[in-house]
């Protein structure tokens, strides 16, 4: 189970409720350990290395079919990548492919236990990037120079890689990245899709250009995020359709130009104070530097597997221990991006609607919910994440309710920047578990969460009150939210 502190979550309040929340949560969160997915999915056999593709290709795949790869025709096999909770995925490398592996370097997220034996890690910032992330680039840099037609590489990226794999094109530091990624995305509120198009063309490794110093490698990507899912609305994305709209995995085609950028910029008021190095930059981008093309990717013959895809961990997970608990389980929403303190109004309301008039939906009952909030912190300083702030918005709605239990994590593990440094408590926590009696409960203990929710500091008074998640590190589906109403 990924859950460190189920014991004190459900020690208080809605005690049964929040053993329910609790369970569903961490059936989620262990769902998508991306460890045994890629043992599932790498073997090595007599000579081989076989990959069991089914159930790890994409809809529409146009290379789709089983692969095998003949070691007779490699002389060294490495495996690189970036993501929070990648080490899982590494370490599953590592083990199928065991005295095969020649070497491979991959970037985690700071406060992360290195667990690797022989992938090197580099620990490094997310969300917003450090001079960490560079190492880690010029570690992986250094490791594929020199690459021939006789290696073999395999990439594993996921949900954080785009701040953990920054490498600054020439002309920009990290610190202007750092500066420009803290006044979009944290002071902002600016959506990681629309900022990940951005990053895509300051960097010398994402928009496929890590790819091309791959080459001429053989090269097979896989992501631990869901690709059918990525920065797009489209319901059930297929393979091209990904290729389309992608922003996020480095290793394939990459959708936008540096027009959409500057546009992106412009529409939220941030040119005039984007670093000037980055401005220079943008302009001055042509045809020529632009990002890998669909034409181009599709013509090196690359093979792409999603390790992770939330209709077939996540979502099953949830609702087969739902139905084990006797309890029925259906989708609110798996989309939502919003202020997540918006959406924990809105899911609140929802939840006390269905709790008193029986509509729009009739107790008992679990709601469940994904996709990616933001919290747009401005000035302030406080600690905390998307989901710890949609749980006390939605406790503030739905105070005095007995039948309430509501629970959100990011599947990561870590929700937020991390920085917590309370006595005793994670560096960061996952999200949290509230109910009816969590604002009585704050305000027995001298806790304002309406001020918590104006600083963003929601860590602190979460945890004093028994509330706030820790979980074990994992990959990232987005966020998994949970709402049970009860029929007492």
């Amino acid at each position: 189970m990924r859950i460190n502190n189920k014991s004190a979550l459900v020690s208080h309040g809605n005690v049964s409720g929040r053993k329910i929340v609790t369970e569903l949560l961490d059936a989620g969160l262990d769902s998508i350990d991306p460890y045994y997915r890629v043992k599932k999915l790498i073997k090595v056999e007599d000579g081989k290395i076989i990959l069991n593709t089914v159930g790890f290709e994409m809809k529409g795949d146009p290379h789709s079919g089983p692969l095998e790869l003949d070691l007779r025709d490699y002389d060294r096999v490495f495996v690189i990548g970036a993501a929070k909770g990648v080490q899982r995925a590494a370490l599953g490398f590592e083990e199928a492919l065991g005295d095969v592996l020649t070497a491979g370097h991959v970037i985690a997220k700071h406060g992360e236990e290195i667990i690797c034996k022989k992938i090197g890690v580099t620990l490094a910032g997310h969300p917003v990037p450090d001079e960490c992330c560079v190492e880690g680039c010029k570690r992986i840099e250094e490791l594929t120079n020199g690459l021939t037609g006789r290696d073999l590489v395999f990439t594993v990226f996921g949900s954080g890689c785009g701040s953990l794999l920054t490498y600054p094109e020439k002309g920009i530091s990290i610190d202007d990245i750092a500066e420009f990624t803290r006044m979009m995305q944290i002071e902002k509120g600016v959506a990681t899709g629309e900022l990940n198009q951005i990053r895509t063309h300051i960097d010398r490794f994402k928009g496929g250009r890590l790819l091309r110093k791959l080459l001429p490698a053989t090269v097979v990507n896989t992501v631990t995020a869901d690709p059918s899912k990525t920065d797009t609305p489209i319901v059930r994305v297929s393979y091209f359709d990904m290729l389309r709209v992608n922003t996020f995995f480095p290793t394939v085609a990459a959708a936008s130009t540096f027009r959409d950028c500057i546009e992106i910029i412009k529409k939220h008021d941030a040119w005039d104070r984007t670093p000037d190095s980055i401005k220079q930059h943008l302009l001055r981008g042509d045809d020529s530097t632009e990002n890998m093309s669909i034409e181009e990717y599709e013509s090196l013959g690359c093979r792409f597997f999603g390790l992770i895809f939330k209709d077939s961990t996540v979502y099953p997970a949830v609702r087969r221990r739902a139905e084990e608990l006797g309890v029925r389980c259906i989708m609110l929403s798996e989309y939502t991006q919003a202020e997540a303190r918006e959406t924990g109004f809105v899911d609140a309301g929802i939840a006390l609607s269905s709790e008193r008039s029986g509509e729009p939906f009739s107790a008992p009952i679990v709601l469940m919910s994904s996709g990616e909030n933001v919290v747009t912190v401005g000035r302030e300083k406080g600690i905390g994440g998307r989901n710890q702030e949609y749980c006390i918005a939605a406790a503030t709605r739905i105070a005095g309710s007995k039948s309430i239990v509501i629970g959100a994590v990011d599947t990561d593990g870590t929700d937020g920047p991390g920085g917590f440094g309370y006595p005793g408590a994670p560096e960061c926590l996952a999200g949290a578990v509230i109910d009816g009696y969590t604002a009585d409960e704050a305000r027995r203990a001298g806790i304002d969460l309406f001020e918590a929710l104006k600083t963003h500091g929601t860590s602190e008074p979460l945890w004093k009150l028994n509330c706030g998640v820790d979980a074990k590190s994992n990959v990232s589906a987005l966020d998994l939210r949970i709402i049970y109403i009860s029929n007492i």
